[in-house]
């Protein structure tokens, strides 16, 4: 509905007809009154947080986001399904509802974060520095594009960022982990066990007959849920991002030198200084100050007469484009070493400034530079590129062609899934091979329909459009289809409950006073041994459970758990218990503390996020939250 709207409205007849359409709206406000126009307000809001509003389209694209990230780091989609079992949902939806309620502190309390606090911490975010390290304002605004920000959106966004995070930094401010905690978690953590343990395996369960047909028809009875057909659906998807459209090999040797030699500064390692400022209230007091110095007087003497905190007035050893006041640099980049600058009028008042070591800058050779500058041309490229084919394709989408239609049109290639379950899966049990790591279409294909005109998915600095072509329902199969999987699940439970009593035998054995040797002679086992390990340990043939079973097990205890799979069972004895030193100023410790420390700040914020929201009053639609999270498929 939004892109007709769009397209309706990019001609001059489009533009009277809904110029007249919004002249009926206005009208109505007159006549009705607002109240009235707009009863069905909340349908659309999934949260409100004090007088702020999440609408129910603003949620679903948080929630998209999170999940395309958490599926790149996994390098598999992460489906509905999986993304509730993990609890993503909510952990979303209060982390959506704390933003808005510190949003809404920030207001009540008057903080306010200003232009140049938040330009400088833009220039220095490493995701919109370009060759060299320099910011780069193309790779910013093609950066924060691709996000869907518009500039203004995306400074207003920091300054909220800023703004959240003054409050957490003065609600969390002295807070430090106390040492019984610290002693109790380094013993938890460095605590080490050994172990002797028996595997019990197939060759222990003894021969499995064949069950009879009718026993496999009423095991496959009790269970035909876990044998049901999933969901299907036929899905087609287009890829545009700068990878797909241009590797940097295509850039040739002379685009690539014509870039180098317009950028050979920024490529290089840039002179550096080491710069100190100190502010005066006008320039008099500063020409005076300047006269002492000259005269003798030490420049960092002169601040601590002043009661400068010398942090504040030392820039440390720097580059011209990293000073932000550009007054500032422009003095401290004419001096020379040991000099101090006459009184500069500066963004913050008249200063004083002060060269001391000089670093000169390095400029590269082309050669040794030459791979990176065609791989960032080839991005810039493609950049670009994609933007151009995204209008296209959104005008193709407009006019009323699939997925399919309109990549054929624009030359690109669609894939199309024929059928492919919420796991991502095909109905041989096979993942999905066409579907580029990280990209999370199948979820975003059920919770869609067959005819929706999606909104593309941004994925790897571009976009992926995709339909939902057709749904085959979620079944029981028959006996007969699956005759071989039940078969098998039945042989896993047979052996599974034998090996587990056995080891119960086993266990009850050694009890009573036999050895472990001894009974896993009897059933034909050998004895295996794993020594000084910790809770967090991965060895080699010993399951995790073991691990887990063996820390709950006193010394000299003997305990069983499940292996690998169900065909396996581990019958253990705690042999040693040990609680190594730990240097306390060891790096371990130290990253101890430090995970200590956030954890009580991300409580105390926590905490005042809840009472923040208590105040203020929170209510959520959970129907809207069901629709955008699956819940209600």
């Amino acid at each position: 509905m939004l892109r007709g709207i769009r397209k309706a409205s990019s001609n001059w007849l489009g533009k009277i007809v809904m110029a007249t359409v919004m002249g009926v709206l206005i009208v109505s406000f007159a006549v009705w009154g607002i109240a009235d126009i707009f009863k069905g307000f909340g349908q659309s809001s999934l949260a409100k947080i004090g007088k702020t509003e999440i609408s129910t389209e603003q949620f679903r694209q948080i929630y998209t986001e999170k999940l395309q990230q958490l599926g790149r780091r996994f390098g598999r989609p992460l489906t509905s399904e999986q993304a509730r079992a993990f609890g993503l949902d909510r952990q979303v939806l209060q982390q959506t509802i704390a933003e808005a309620a510190l949003d809404e502190e920030a207001r009540r309390m008057g903080l306010a974060q200003s232009q140049d606090e938040t330009m400088r911490l833009i220039y220095n975010d490493p995701n919109f520095q370009g060759l060299g390290g320099k910011f780069d304002a193309q790779r910013f605004q093609a950066t924060i594009r691709q996000f869907g920000y518009t500039e203004q959106r995306y400074l207003a966004e920091q300054r909220r960022v800023g703004l959240r995070r003054q409050i957490a930094d003065t609600v969390s401010a002295g807070l430090e982990p106390p040492k019984v905690m610290i002693d109790a978690l380094t013993r938890y953590q460095n605590e080490q066990r050994s172990i002797e343990y028996v595997k019990l395996d197939a060759a222990q369960a003894g021969t499995i007959d064949p069950p009879s047909p009718e026993a496999l028809a009423a095991y496959f009875e009790e269970r035909k849920t876990q044998f049901r057909a999933p969901e299907y659906r036929k899905l087609s998807f287009v890829v545009i991002s700068p990878e797909e459209i241009g590797k940097w090999t295509e850039v040739s040797d002379e685009d690539a030198k014509k870039v180098f030699e317009q950028r050979r500064d920024q490529l290089g390692t840039p002179e550096k200084r080491e710069v100190s400022q100190m502010f005066f209230p006008n320039e008099g007091e500063a020409q005076a100050a300047r006269s002492r110095i000259t005269s003798g007087m030490l420049f960092d003497d002169l601040a601590k007469e002043r009661n400068l905190n010398l942090a504040d007035v030392d820039l440390g050893m720097i580059a011209k484009s990293a000073i932000i006041d550009p007054a500032i640099a422009d003095a401290a980049f004419s001096l020379s070493s040991g000099e101090v600058s006459q009184p500069v009028q500066g963004r913050f008042g008249v200063a004083l400034v002060k060269v001391g070591n000089i670093e000169p800058g390095v400029t590269p050779t082309f050669e040794s530079v030459a791979a990176q500058v065609k791989k960032e041309l080839a991005t810039e490229r493609a950049r670009v590129k994609v933007s151009e084919i995204q209008n296209k394709m959104e005008d193709e989408r407009s006019g009323g062609a699939n997925v399919v239609e309109a990549s054929q049109k624009l030359g690109l290639t669609a894939v199309t899934i024929d059928a492919v379950d919420r796991s991502g899966r095909t109905p041989d049990g096979q993942p999905v091979t066409n579907i580029p790591r990280g990209l999370d279409v199948v979820s975003q294909a059920f919770n869609s329909d067959v005819g929706v005109d999606n909104e593309p998915i941004q994925f790897a600095g571009g976009y992926v459009w995709y339909d939902v072509l057709g749904i085959t329902p979620s079944r029981e199969r028959t006996l007969d289809e699956v005759r071989s999987q039940v078969e098998a699940k039945w042989r896993e439970d047979q052996i599974s409950s034998r090996l587990r009593a056995k080891a119960t035998e086993m266990v009850q054995k050694v009890e009573q006073g036999g050895t472990l040797a001894a009974e896993a002679a009897a059933v034909g086992a050998k004895v295996e041994t794993a020594t000084g390990f910790r809770r967090d340990a991965s060895l080699s043939g010993v399951p995790s459970a073991a691990i887990t079973a063996a820390f709950r097990t006193p010394k000299d205890g003997i305990g069983q758990t499940p292996g690998t799979g169900g065909s396996e069972w581990i019958v253990f004895r705690v042999t040693d218990v040990t609680v190594p030193q730990v240097d306390a100023a060891s790096e371990e410790l130290k990253k101890l503390k430090d995970t200590l420390q956030r954890s009580l700040t991300e409580e105390k914020v926590t905490q005042y996020i809840t009472k923040i929201e208590s105040e203020i009053g929170t209510t959520i639609n959970q129907a809207a939250f069901a629709q955008v999270t699956g819940a209600n498929n």
